[in-house]
């Protein structure tokens, strides 16, 4: 006997004595151990005997890749991307239907041979009645995600294969097709899994956008900086408030079973308010994520809603669905792109009016030289700090040029990887690589065509692709990765960088003629801290962050106006989002801005200066709560021992003290109701320590009785 003949005889007999002898429930390998069971049971095959794959004719093939359409066109990119990244010529991602016959593969020329000849191919069915047990077909049966390793598979022939599967989910949340990775290489398949899920959750995101077109977008998550994320939760929801469709995501964030539970609901039947409201506050806030509440609960969410995308007004925004990994994820400094509409300005652009946002003198006078510049074709090279809002006065350029009509497109040359961001700009082929889209993949140059290119952080784009771009800005013609022809385009050029490109210049970190061909202006954007506009730039952000309702006290207000703001309006944003889930629809006040406090030595404007010492401490441990450790307790009525021995001046520092005391003892004691009295969350709330908030606690006399 060979050895093949030796080891495919020993595979056999291991798969009878598993299934024979019984299994572990529960065990590591009862998803493989139920398949095998199945196999030898239900579909009568044998380990050494594979039946001959079921292929579909040209014609039956056809017909479901038509079917099957609106699913296809948004796995393909995405499935191109996750090949790219596991960088594996022995691997094929591979797509599939419920009936387990694949539709798409992606995968090099030499290992699409290769596996062709084992019956890896479109057409072929998977499902484990044909194939025995494998990654699509186990899938498909067990319906979750599952590994099947070299020695998991039924057929002895498969066993040189290791794949790893999962589910893609429709809008209703039917199971709609299945994605896998198989190879020959031995990847590690936990890794694997984490991909594919995140890969599919694009996809069912891309669908549901694609579906809806006519629906509101919603994201949502309770931690703000997973809007825009893969963690997102995803509601349409048409004009009335119903809402249509949800990810898995967005079930898992409400409690809810099924797509059938929130399609049942409206909008307010879900949150604490409604589309118009959402729309606005959403607006206001540049499409930064805003509070809002579960309906009938006090569960705090981060929402962020946008106007229907199969609206072609001019000012539609567009989510552009996003890959695995940092390439489109849209949200706040990633790529935007707006609808072409063929109405033009309604004024000229040095007569349109600046954003509410844009009253300072500085900041007007530059976007009116800038927005008359590139009316002349003239390229815009904005500078500033970070977190200063070069990007939201480069859509503010867009939008009073002649190209508003255009799609602005931007892209962050910082947050891509530098093997990425030549397909990013210039595209690539169709053919490029197996399994590419047919029409190939149009870069952001071709599709900033007719419209505005904004390059974010142009200063760390790396100099071997710097000449490149100069010859696309000279030419105006782009070639895409793997074409021999060229295609024309026309487009205004906005560029920005926190980075002193001339002095990146004299150190020979960028291309001197690629500088001059950007700066045709150089507007220098103002921090936050210089701003004659601050104040309404706050009231602004406040109202988007907490609602039209929301205010802050007097003494809030001064500390607002009077910080540096090192992180400028980013930085703003962030504080005030905070501060307004602290109040919790009360007034903002010192205690709500516990980030401003932290290290300051002085006391607060609003403590009168004839305060006696441990008082004026006391005041100060309201708003410093990384410095309470350094500090004695504060002066509480139990722990005086006798009015009399108080002077007159005491007495009355202590009569407003401790209403102040009251009111933080509140806060707190909402927080831990709030997050359920679990301490660590209420310290991430706060951004402190959990020493340091049971400090607190106990010299505020809040007793841990909860567990956690």
């Amino acid at each position: 006997m060979s050895l093949d003949l030796l080891g495919a005889g020993r595979h056999a007999e291991h798969v009878f004595d598993v299934v024979r002898g019984g299994f572990v429930e529960g065990g590591s390998n009862e998803v493989v151990a139920r398949s095998w069971q199945r196999c030898l049971d239900e579909y009568l095959l044998h380990p050494d005997r594979p039946r001959e794959l079921r292929a579909l004719s040209a014609d039956q093939l056809s017909q479901r890749l038509e079917r099957m359409a609106a699913l296809l066109d948004c796995a393909r990119h995405e499935m191109s991307t996750l090949f790219q990244q596991l960088a594996d010529d022995e691997s094929a991602v591979v797509l599939t239907d419920t009936d387990g016959v694949i539709l798409h593969m992606v995968a090099s020329p030499a290992f699409t041979a290769e596996v062709a000849l084992m019956g890896l191919r479109p057409g072929v069915v998977w499902s484990e009645t044909e194939a025995g047990t494998n990654g699509m077909g186990t899938c498909l049966a067990a319906a979750c995600p599952v590994s099947v390793r070299r020695e998991d598979h039924f057929y002895t022939q498969f066993t040189g294969l290791t794949c790893s599967a999962v589910p893609i989910h429709d809008p209703s949340g039917e199971m709609a097709a299945v994605l896998d990775v198989s190879s020959r290489s031995s990847l590690m398949q936990q890794h694997l899994l984490v991909l594919l899920g995140m890969t599919a959750r694009m996809i069912e995101n891309r669908l549901i956008d694609q579906c809806f077109r006519h629906a509101h977008p919603l994201h949502f998550h309770s931690r703000p900086e997973f809007v825009y994320t893969l963690h997102e939760g995803r509601l349409a929801v048409d004009d009335d408030g119903r809402v249509l469709a949800a990810n898995r995501s967005a079930l898992f964030q409400l409690g809810l079973d099924s797509v059938a539970e929130v399609r049942s609901r409206r909008l307010e039947d879900i949150f604490q308010t409604t589309v118009d409201d959402l729309l606005q506050r959403s607006l206001l806030s540049s499409y930064h994520p805003v509070v809002t509440y579960r309906a009938r609960a006090s569960h705090r969410f981060f929402a962020v809603m946008r106007r229907p995308a199969g609206e072609a007004g001019p000012g539609t925004l567009l989510v552009p669905g996003a890959g695995v990994g940092a390439l489109s994820s849209p949200g706040p400094g990633r790529p935007l792109q707006r609808t072409p509409s063929a109405r033009a300005p309604s004024a000229p652009p040095h007569e349109a009016a600046p954003s509410p946002t844009m009253a300072d003198p500085r900041l007007a006078r530059n976007l009116a030289i800038a927005r008359r510049v590139i009316a002349r074709r003239t390229p815009v090279l904005l500078c500033g700090e970070t977190g200063a809002g070069k990007e939201v006065f480069a859509r503010a350029v867009h939008d009073g040029s002649p190209a508003a009509a255009g799609a602005f497109v931007a892209i962050n040359c910082a947050s891509l990887p530098e093997s990425l961001i030549e397909a990013e700009l210039f595209g690539y082929r169709a053919g490029a690589f197996t399994g590419a889209q047919k029409a190939g993949r149009r870069g952001k140059v071709l599709q900033a065509d007719g419209g505005t290119l904004f390059l974010d952080e142009i200063g760390d784009m790396p100099l071997e692709l710097q000449a490149r771009l100069l010859r696309v800005l000279e030419e105006r013609q782009v070639t895409p990765l793997g074409a021999e022809e060229t295609l024309s385009v026309d487009f205004q050029l906005l560029s920005a960088s926190h980075r002193d490109l001339a002095a990146l210049v004299e150190q020979g970190r960028f291309r001197e003629d690629l500088y001059y061909r950007l700066a045709g202006v150089e507007p220098q954007l103002p921090p936050l801290r210089e701003r004659a506009d601050r104040a309404d730039l706050i009231r602004h952000l406040l109202a988007a962050e907490g609602g039209p309702g929301t205010r802050l006290t007097l003494q809030a207000e001064q500390l607002l106006m009077s910080h540096p703001w090192p992180g400028n309006v980013r930085q703003l944003r962030h504080v005030l989002r905070s501060a307004c889930a602290l109040a919790d629809g009360e007034p903002v006040g010192l205690e709500h801005l516990p980030s401003l406090m932290r290290g300051r030595s002085g006391v607060p404007e609003a403590v009168p200066a004839s305060l006696p010492t441990s008082v004026s401490v006391a005041l100060c441990v309201v708003a410093m709560p990384d410095e309470i450790a350094a500090l004695p307790a504060p002066i509480l009525p139990e722990e005086i021992e006798t009015a009399a021995e108080l002077d007159a001046e005491t007495e009355a520092a202590i009569a407003r003290l401790n209403p102040i005391l009251a009111n933080e003892r509140q806060v707190l004691l909402r927080l831990l109701e709030h997050h359920r009295w679990n301490v660590s969350n209420v310290a991430k709330a706060l951004d402190v320590s959990r020493n340091t908030l049971y400090r607190k606690l106990h010299k505020l006399h809040i007793r841990i009785s909860h567990p956690g």
